[in-house]
């Protein structure tokens, strides 16, 4: 098998040639057929986050393992199953969701795998999506997709399901007021599709790069600002009929988190999904005096996966723009994607034609 590994942190990913994977207990291996490229992936090339302050979240001090084949979007069909798999079939084509957890944590147990003590997340923990093929350690990881293109549906993974997590914790206000999403990105595309799909009122989307603000209005937003303008709080407020109740930051840097805080109404609610890194700048007053809550939203759970399956084979979400490049440029989309030059998701296939 072919795959794409960081050998070392901070430096570019490097191809690697390894025997055929053999699945062990329940253990699926699968063929990949797609793998998007995800601001996470640059997190991990990078070995860790900005906290602030100075302070710097290692993944080599948390235990991650080199070499690693990053990439936790992953669509594929399977070539072997260990012998307590089940019954498989070989014909299905299935998108994995790569936040696997140790099973017996409380977080685990209450079915958030995805905050578990111990991950195993697939492209973090484990050999994950960019390579010819893909360990899963269960099958209950693994979604039918149907019919659906699997460039559609590798990015559902990740940017899907973070956004529809975030957009549960804000749903009340969905259909009442419009939300502020901070980030016109493949997450804010992503998102703003969900939130046509879950009925909700047409967001806001805030960007400084004039390509996205316009990729978000072609898409369906009900304005985009300029984040750098002097009146973009009062463009916000004007474009919402008022201060939000919601705002979503896909960026996770001090000056757009600041933005989110600034820009909502009393009581509303500012979700925090980005991990560009920093420490946060808000006045510590205003929170209990505006009465406003800051929530985290990390990916999402197993079960919010299925939901988000469910509503996507409805057919009621629409594709979010993907461009598609081979394998072997991996290291190059990463380059893209840190430079902001990608618009919608890139996906790194190995039996279609590429597009980038």
């Amino acid at each position: 098998m072919h795959c794409q590994c960081i050998h070392e942190f901070g430096q570019p990913l490097a191809a690697q040639e390894r025997p055929d994977m053999t699945p062990e207990g329940a253990e699926v291996v699968l063929r990949v057929t797609a793998a998007g490229v995800c601001h996470s992936d640059l997190h991990v090339r990078e070995g860790g986050f900005d906290l602030g302050h100075g302070r710097r979240m290692s993944y080599e001090e948390r235990g991650v393992k080199l070499p690693l084949v990053v990439g936790h979007e992953t669509t594929g069909q399977v070539v072997a199953a260990g012998p307590d798999a089940g019954e498989i079939d070989p014909d299905t084509h299935y998108v994995v969701y790569p936040w696997c957890g140790c099973g017996s944590c409380p977080a685990c147990k209450d079915g958030n795998e995805q905050l578990c003590v111990t991950p195993g997340f697939l492209g973090v923990h484990r050999d994950g999506g960019y390579a010819t093929q893909i360990r899963v350690p269960h099958p209950k990881y693994l979604f039918e997709i149907g019919d659906l293109d699997p460039t559609f549906a590798a990015p559902l993974a990740c940017s899907g399901l973070t956004t529809y997590s975030a957009l549960k914790k804000v749903e009340p206000t969905l259909k009442s007021h419009r939300t502020v999403l901070i980030g016109g990105g493949g997450l804010g595309l992503m998102c703003l599709q969900l939130i046509k799909a879950l009925g909700g009122q047409a967001p806001v989307v805030v960007d400084i790069d004039p390509t996205k603000r316009a990729a978000a209005i072609e898409a369906g937003a009900a304005a985009s600002v300029d984040p750098a303008d002097k009146d973009a709080i009062a463009q916000i407020h004007a474009a919402c009929d008022g201060a939000p109740m919601a705002a979503i930051d896909f960026v996770g840097a001090p000056a757009t988190s600041e933005l989110g805080f600034d820009v909502l109404g009393k009581g509303g609610t500012l979700i925090m999904v980005g991990l560009f890194g920093g420490a946060t700048p808000w006045a510590l007053p205003l929170i209990p005096m505006k009465s406003v809550s800051v929530r985290g939203s990390y990916t999402g759970s197993l079960s919010e996966f299925d939901e988000l399956m469910t509503l996507v084979r409805t057919g009621a979400l629409s594709p979010i723009p993907t461009r598609t490049w081979p394998l072997t440029q991996a290291q190059e989309v990463m380059d893209l994607l840190e430079d902001g030059k990608i618009i919608g998701r890139a996906l790194l296939i190995n039996d279609a034609e590429a597009t980038g």
